[in-house]
């Protein structure tokens, strides 16, 4: 039996990035792979809600436990945290400070990170990741800057009829990939604009999105919009983008 306290043995460093876009600071989680060698190069993901990611979705132990014994590429991660209270403002296409933190996201996170670790600063090294309303940014954001981002993971994506329409405005989209995850038991979802059926609105931009020749790797099956669900489904996710 394997001694699972490896799993432990990894370095994460809190920072916090002065923001003049968004006028504060922002806290991020940045994890630093085993072995990792400021030598060598290391893609990166860039989490959304880098507090839940972190400590709901476990995804340090997970990656090293990916790195150490199931040949995961050494990677990375850099988690974003967020006030909740400005969350959906920020997440949401439709939030009054959505354009403001994709600035921030692209002009000064991605400088500022790239600046201090041996990141490889191609666009398909880059891997954005979110939940629910996290996804949705994710994917703004490879819209908005897709010569930053290429790579999307969505856990239960909150993708209505504004993301729809912002994919429909584009031709081609073979640039982008995205692996999609959905819960089959996320058809009645509370949220606090409402409650939504997530299922039918993640086949809808399914189906957009291979209209405009997205590359797809999407995925239901039973599960909740919680981190119970999307922990356990994390590492196929990693593996998808780094197996």
């Amino acid at each position: 039996m394997s001694d699972d306290s490896r799993f432990y043995q990894r370095t994460i460093v809190k920072d916090e990035l002065t923001s003049s876009i968004l006028k504060e600071n922002r806290s991020l989680r940045i994890y630093l792979p085993p072995g990792y060698n400021e030598l060598l190069s290391y893609p990166v993901i860039y989490c959304q809600d880098g507090e839940q990611f972190f400590n709901f979705g476990r995804i340090a132990t997970t990656i090293t436990r990916g790195i150490l014994d199931e040949g995961l590429e050494p990677a990375i991660v850099v988690g974003v945290d967020v006030n909740n209270a400005n969350r959906t403002s920020e997440y949401a296409p439709e939030g009054e400070l959505h354009d403001a933190y994709c600035r921030f996201f692209a002009e000064e996170l991605i400088p500022y990170v790239e600046s201090r670790y041996p990141i490889r600063n191609e666009r398909n090294e880059r891997i954005v990741a979110g939940d629910s309303l996290g996804g949705t940014v994710s994917l703004h954001l490879a819209l908005d800057y897709p010569d930053l981002f290429c790579r999307v993971i969505s856990l239960s994506g909150a993708f209505f009829d504004i993301t729809r329409e912002r994919l429909a405005i584009g031709d081609d989209l073979s640039w982008l990939e995205l692996y999609m995850l959905i819960g089959l038991d996320e058809n009645e979802v509370k949220t606090e604009r409402g409650t939504f059926d997530f299922i039918r609105e993640n086949r809808l931009t399914k189906e957009v999105l291979e209209s405009k020749k997205a590359v797809l790797h999407y995925v239901e099956k039973p599960g909740k919009h919680l981190w119970g669900f999307w922990q356990v489904e994390l590492s196929e996710a990693l593996h998808y983008f780094l197996g």
